[in-house]
């Protein structure tokens, strides 16, 4: 997904052959009608093996250029004749074995007419299109798939008393937090002024409500710098088929019942995370569990594919009987919801069980246990009442 924060690029110059093209441009707009048709016939003939006859070679010869007009308005840069006139025809019954096909330009286009500008996310088009193509594929594999519908609370109220400028920093810092939260398989959509939407595959209710609730704990931190009083707060309604439904409709209108029932209820209510200071002697926090780990190795080599993500990837331990013993006791087990190179998220039903730091023995199947030292970095009350404590490796 491209980043809001990478800077603008001045536009790249033009080869040779395209500025060749541009002047062939001129020139054959030029020609007499009588010798243009000809001409037409055998340019395009030698560029795409398309044989056309005269009248079709002058019609699709206006086609390339309003369609070459249109793409390079919609991406606010020059777009190759080329690239143009392969989009055209790759829409006709002729190009069947182009030996020119610029499919690399021409998919940044479809991508670029797919994204919103503002906040680099997809767009409501895309988010149409993945919706129905995600809920197909679980359908057909019986898998999980969530449906999470966010807007920024309170929005409205930063626009009116400190300007777009500052509304458009709180969006931007909201897409920035779900790129850096969500995992590589994960979907992330702006689709109207301060709505989002969101599409985790393979994810159940409760997976999708932490997500959703540590997603709310990172804008929080992210938007304190810009020093906004007003209680901006990421706000957020969750739907999974099959249990919630099966229709994109029906998801829907759950995801927003959800949502709006979450606003209501959190009126006048403290947030449920809570992220705790590390203490002022505590160790510093490094990917300590040994190098050569299994445990450690596997969760490196799981957050290494995709092109953008949060610093460690986590590893998602749903389905599976991972789970650790803490302290010395053998008897103290703790769920294991998930893990990363960084760190690893347990699942306890009291604060008690978790002290600021301590060590433990983490089960996870495949991988032989390791033993770990953990220092507690935030704890979030679930939906059954239990705790979620984030632990951060330390040596």
């Amino acid at each position: 997904m491209p980043s809001v924060n990478d800077a603008p690029r001045p536009p790249a110059p033009m080869s040779a052959e395209e500025s060749f093209l541009d002047l062939l441009i001129e020139t054959v707009n030029a020609l007499d009608h009588a010798v243009r048709g000809p001409f037409l016939q055998k340019f395009i003939k030698a560029i795409t093996q398309v044989e056309l006859t005269e009248p079709l070679s002058l019609e699709y010869w206006d086609q390339i250029l309003k369609r070459r007009a249109e793409l390079s308005e919609s991406v606010g840069k020059q777009v190759s004749l080329k690239t143009a006139m392969v989009d055209v025809l790759a829409g006709t019954n002729f190009l069947r074995m182009p030996i020119l096909m610029e499919y690399e330009e021409l998919k940044k286009l479809q991508i670029n007419a797919a994204t919103d500008a503002l906040t680099g996310l997809y767009n409501r088009r895309l988010f149409d299109e993945y919706f129905s193509k995600e809920l197909n594929r679980s359908r057909r594999y019986g898998q999980h798939l969530a449906l999470v519908m966010m807007d920024l609370h309170k929005f409205k109220d930063v626009n009116d008393r400190f300007g777009h400028l500052h509304g458009d920093q709180a969006l931007q810092i909201a897409a920035s937090t779900l790129r850096k939260t969500l995992r590589t398989s994960d979907y992330a959509f702006r689709i109207g002024g301060d709505e989002f939407a969101l599409l985790l595959p393979q994810s159940d209710l409760e997976q999708a409500e932490i997500l959703a609730k540590r997603l709310r704990t990172g804008y929080e931190a992210a938007i304190a710098p810009l020093q906004i009083n007003v209680p901006l707060a990421l706000d957020y309604g969750v739907a999974v088929h099959p249990e919630d439904g099966d229709t994109r409709e029906a998801l829907q209108k759950l995801a927003d019942e959800r949502l709006y029932a979450l606003k209501n209820s959190m009126r006048g209510q403290p947030r449920l995370a809570t992220v705790e200071p590390a203490p002022r002697d505590a160790p510093p926090v490094v990917p300590a569990a040994p190098v050569e780990s299994p445990l450690v190795m596997a969760a490196a080599a799981a957050g290494k594919s995709g092109a953008e993500k949060r610093k460690w990837e986590r590893v998602s331990m749903a389905g599976t009987r991972a789970y650790a013993t803490v302290g010395d006791r053998p008897d103290r087990t703790a769920r294991v919801l998930d893990l990363s190179y960084g760190g690893v998220a347990l699942q306890m039903d009291t604060a008690e069980e978790a002290p600021a730091a301590f060590s433990a023995v983490l089960h996870v199947p495949i991988l032989p246990p390791v033993k770990v030292s953990l220092r507690r970095t935030y704890m979030e009350r679930l939906a059954d009442s239990r705790l979620r404590i984030g632990c951060a490796f330390v040596s």
